[in-house]
């Protein structure tokens, strides 16, 4: 029963998450601010990583700073380093961990191109491309090699030698 209690918990935190979510994508940025901030402040910096993961991934999309999307974005990367597929299958069969990184990555070098941190990007770029075998050939997984492509091309990935 009390397994039963935590997967109901757990289900809630991520409807709750999603929530804030789709108030952002609704163009209402402070308001996902807010409750993504409440959110952070019930799971903790040692809570779930699944959550962990998801809402610091969300909530550097309403980051005004490059700095704060930053700080927030490697929250997200340093949370999936912690979660693993069991608990991530419990939340939906069908993905698995290694299926994260390309993205997060993918936000990380976004973020150093912001800031001005050209080898920074680059570094993540290559961590994002090494990390895409692992994305399916869907809408998504194409979405994300794309814009891994783009960025190479912002930042002159593609033209250096290794």
């Amino acid at each position: 029963m009390t397994e039963q209690q935590e997967q109901t918990a757990d289900d809630a935190m991520m409807t709750r998450i999603g929530q804030a979510v789709m108030l952002h994508h609704g163009g209402d940025r402070e308001e996902a601010q807010g409750r993504f901030l409440g959110l952070w402040g019930e799971i903790g910096e040692n809570g779930d990583p699944l959550h962990r993961c998801t809402l610091a991934h969300y909530m550097a999309d309403t980051q005004a700073d490059p700095s704060d999307e930053l700080a927030w974005d490697l929250r997200a990367l340093s949370a999936a380093d912690e979660l693993t597929d069991e608990r991530l299958n419990a939340h939906h069969q069908s993905l698995a961990v290694r299926g994260f990184y390309p993205s997060l990555h993918l936000n990380l070098a976004a973020d150093y191109v912001k800031l001005g941190r050209p080898e920074a990007a680059r570094s993540h770029l290559r961590r994002a491309r090494g990390a895409v075998g692992a994305l399916e050939d869907d809408g998504y997984g194409r979405g994300i090699k794309d814009a891994i492509a783009r960025l190479e091309g912002q930042v002159g990935e593609g033209s250096e030698e290794e």
